[in-house]
């Protein structure tokens, strides 16, 4: 049996880590193959705390968050990372970055995917990267497209947690226990150095959802205990045999 494979879409190089490296750490460690695809490097408008400091260029704030995105992705046992380098504030991919992503899909062939929510009035970039995704999988399950190459199957995508659920109009149906790897996240967390105002934020979530874990799981009638974890809302319908 084929090892199973996942793949992140992220729009900025920090996203996946807030997000869903909990999820990532976890599938790595059961031996899944997870790629990261980074389509920005946020240097515009996630690194304010580089453009701070005196003699900041573009291509240094580009510089320093790919390193830190690295070191995240070291932490969190992640396979493949890469960086499309396609813009921020706003992100837009054209034509042929694309069908790169698509050529990433086709190769990874990941039995499932991860992205962002599909509205996020604060940041418009993150529902982009979420279509550009939902396009590019539907491209890779094409027959016409490239003949001879492999064709997608029908991986769930799964839309990780915004900043502000409620504006997102984001709804979970799907939540994952990460206690076992939370030190994998907390690391990696730390590794993303010009975002730390978000280092305390992210833990309170995955602390909360943890809370919802267990009343989901039983509650005080047997519920299972979890310190932290992380939601899910997923795209598809999923196929079962038996409820």
């Amino acid at each position: 049996m084929a090892a199973r494979t996942a793949l992140v879409v992220s729009a900025h190089s920090a996203d996946f880590v807030w997000r869903c490296g909990g999820a990532i750490a976890l599938h790595a460690q059961k031996g899944v193959a997870v790629t990261v695809v980074c389509l920005s490097y946020g240097e515009r408008g996630e690194s304010a705390k580089l453009w701070k400091q005196d003699g900041m260029t573009l291509e240094k704030v580009k510089a320093g968050r790919r390193l830190e995105a690295e070191n995240a992705a070291k932490a969190l046992g992640v396979h493949d990372i890469q960086f499309f380098d396609c813009g921020d504030y706003p992100l837009e991919l054209d034509r042929e970055q694309r069908f790169r992503l698509v050529d990433v899909i086709r190769k990874v062939q990941p039995d499932f995917m991860l992205s962002h929510s599909l509205e996020d009035p604060y940041n418009t970039d993150h529902p982009y990267a979420t279509r550009v995704a939902l396009e590019c999988r539907m491209v890779a399950q094409a027959w016409g497209h490239n003949p001879g190459e492999k064709v997608l199957g029908a991986p769930q995508l799964y839309l990780f947690e915004p900043h502000q659920t409620e504006q997102c109009n984001w709804k979970p149906d799907t939540i994952l226990d990460i206690t076992d790897v939370w030190d994998r996240k907390k690391a990696a967390i730390e590794c993303m150095e010009g975002q730390q105002h978000l280092w305390d934020y992210y833990t309170n979530v995955a602390q909360n959802r943890a809370n919802q874990f267990r009343r989901n799981s039983g509650g005080q009638a047997g519920g299972r205990e979890a310190k932290y974890a992380e939601a899910f809302q997923s795209i598809f319908p999923r196929t079962v045999d038996e409820l």
